[in-house]
């Protein structure tokens, strides 16, 4: 099935978002229902794919926090290499001439440079990112010729730097902390029970879309059932994990349901305006590495926030 732009000649064309959407399922033609593979789910899943790939994700997490938790930077630095080539590619196929190899190179400079110099590496990771990004995009068709959308392909690399490295740096500083590779499992176990819980309460429950135009299938029964399981994993992690009191649990679990949410809407309105489907197809049932990571990046940070703030 071809998937249209949101700016198409023949009119609105809506992409079939495969993320976190929790619950409703927009209407199709007879044609396409029928062509749809019977493994999807209700939510636009292959179901059993997902959880395959899912499981294996969470146990390598699971493993390297247990035993190796310094080996946790190493695993960023390549989740967040590939999801960044994923987001380029997009870009350069919407003729968005975002600079891949700044925001590569920049991007590992702020993971791995929070290492030995904490959030000062990782602004100044990102700083050098943003000039380096700005003379190259200027530069890149030579000294005799003017660039072309230079302010729509800066600013749009900007946006790129800080989405995608800048977040993520939080949850390698987080493991380089005391209890490190507790905070991040209250981050990863927190995360991973909006999904489930969203997943559950709107493919039985859902009715009522949250936010149609963005994401048609996400519903606020599904918002509901994140809600809840946010703040009991978010008591259960912090008060077990951490030894830390229940209400910063609780907090922690309101913020991470609204960021994890908001996450997914933001990666999904990037793909309606680039008019594609997923970021990727590296992970069965689930799309690309970014298709992963949209609720985990702005979580990061605000988990970050709160445990430093109140630990």
């Amino acid at each position: 099935m071809t998937v249209g732009r949101a700016d198409g000649p023949s009119g609105p064309q809506l992409p079939l978002d495969s993320g976190d959407d929790n619950g409703i399922t927009p209407a199709a033609p007879a044609a396409e229902q029928a062509a749809a593979p019977e493994k999807a789910s209700k939510a636009g899943r292959n179901l059993p794919a997902a959880i395959g790939v899912g499981a294996a994700l969470g146990a390598l997490v699971i493993g390297i926090l247990l035993f190796a938790p310094t080996a946790w930077l190493a695993v960023v630095a390549c989740a967040i290499g590939i999801a960044t080539w994923e987001v380029t590619k997009r870009l350069r196929e919407a003729d968005v001439r975002v600079p891949p190899i700044p925001l590569l190179v920049g991007g590992q400079a702020m993971i791995w440079l929070g290492w030995p110099y904490g959030t000062t590496g990782v602004l100044a990771a990102f700083a050098g990112t943003v000039v380096v990004s700005m003379l190259w995009r200027l530069f890149q068709r030579g000294l005799s010729a003017q660039p072309q959308n230079y302010l729509r392909d800066t600013a749009v690399t900007v946006f790129t730097a800080a989405w995608l490295p800048l977040l993520a740096s939080f949850a390698t500083l987080m493991v380089l902390q005391d209890q490190g590779a507790q905070r991040v499992f209250c981050l990863m176990i927190v995360c991973v029970s909006s999904d489930i819980g969203g997943y559950a309460a709107g493919v039985l429950f859902g009715k009522h879309p949250m936010a149609p135009a963005i994401s048609p299938k996400k519903s606020w029964e599904g918002f509901a059932g994140s809600l809840i399981a946010c703040v009991v994993a978010g008591v259960l992690t912090v008060t077990l994990m951490l030894d830390a009191a229940w209400w910063v649990g609780v907090l922690l679990g309101l913020l991470l349901v609204l960021c994890a949410t908001a996450g997914d809407l933001i990666e999904s309105q990037v793909k309606r305006d680039l008019g594609i489907k997923d970021m990727g197809t590296l992970l069965p049932g689930h799309g690309g590495i970014m298709d992963r990571l949209d609720s985990i990046l702005p979580s990061a940070f605000v988990t970050w926030l709160v445990l430093a703030a109140f630990l």
